[in-house]
């Protein structure tokens, strides 16, 4: 993604912060001090310089590594390539992906609750959280469907949003239709009861 081959230089600290985008530079090298420091991992997106000057956007998922005393040593994480430059490498393990995700129709339906909580989560669209979901399941080594189900369990340990934001979500979802373009197809009869009531 930065432009080198594999082998050609060693991937430390210094240099990828030399690749980032000027005005992002101390964004990401906070970042870098804090899940260091503090052992949080941390989500960003940011700017950086591949090796022909081209910019690209990417979103980082990052977490510490520690060494065998459990002393953190640096970070390992993913790269989301936002401005559409995607590798073959990703293309040929999302194709396989693919494959394991289409087995039943219920791992289907959990792997794109998955992807929905990551598109919503980072602002991403749905094939930039397809690639997330690949590399946590590449990583762990377990089954996509497995990663799905985990993040759906797991959105128990997320902290409820706060009430204005439910408020906005009421509202925004009480009001939907009034923002569906008149052209829509109108929902067919024989799909349910419709319930007005009175004030």
């Amino acid at each position: 993604m930065h432009g080198y081959v594999p082998g050609e230089v060693e991937p430390t600290t210094e240099l990828l912060l030399d690749h980032k985008h000027p005005d992002d530079t101390d964004v990401v090298a906070g970042l870098i001090s804090r899940v260091i420091g503090a052992g949080h991992p941390f989500s960003s997106r940011h700017r950086f310089l591949d090796t022909s000057g081209q910019v690209h956007t990417v979103m980082v998922l990052a977490d510490r590594v520690l060494d065998d005393e459990g002393t953190p040593v640096g970070t390992t994480g993913y790269y989301l390539d936002l401005s559409d430059t995607i590798g073959a490498a990703a293309v040929d393990a999302n194709r396989a992906a693919v494959s394991e995700a289409v087995g039943a129709a219920t791992a289907r339906a959990v792997i794109e609750q998955a992807k929905g909580v990551l598109m919503r989560m980072y602002r991403i669209d749905a094939d930039q959280a397809f690639k997330v979901l690949v590399w946590r399941s590449q990583e762990a080594n377990l089954k996509l469907r497995d990663i799905a189900g985990q993040v759906i369990a797991d959105l128990d340990l997320v902290p409820p949003p706060d009430p204005a934001t439910i408020s906005v979500f009421d509202h925004l979802l009480l009001t939907s239709h009034e923002r569906i373009h008149p052209e829509a197809e109108p929902r067919g009869a024989g799909h349910g009861a419709v319930v007005s009531i009175a004030r």
